[in-house]
């Protein structure tokens, strides 16, 4: 083998091991953020508030407005075929 492809390997298993350290930091940030996340629900269901319905505002918050208009319009529509409608 010569020096260039040495070189070459050498330095794509730098960035490699580079790439692993970044996203195992990533995975120890993430882990305490799960846990912190795990705190401040248990902390709202201690106060008595119901944290199904607290996940189901977080993921319609995350949704644009019309996105959600245009969920909350099928689900209507569904009830409504169902004879559930409010």
């Amino acid at each position: 083998m010569d020096d260039a492809a040495f070189n070459t390997e050498s330095v794509a298993a730098d960035q490699l091991k580079q790439f692993i350290e970044r996203l195992e930091r990533l995975e120890e940030e993430k882990a305490g953020i799960q846990g912190d996340i795990k705190d401040v629900m248990a902390e709202l269901k201690g106060q008595g508030f119901d944290p199904k319905a607290v996940r189901a505002i977080l993921k319609i918050r995350k949704q644009d407005h019309s996105e959600r208009q245009e969920h909350e319009a099928i689900l209507e529509l569904y009830l409504q075929a169902l004879g559930m409608s409010v």
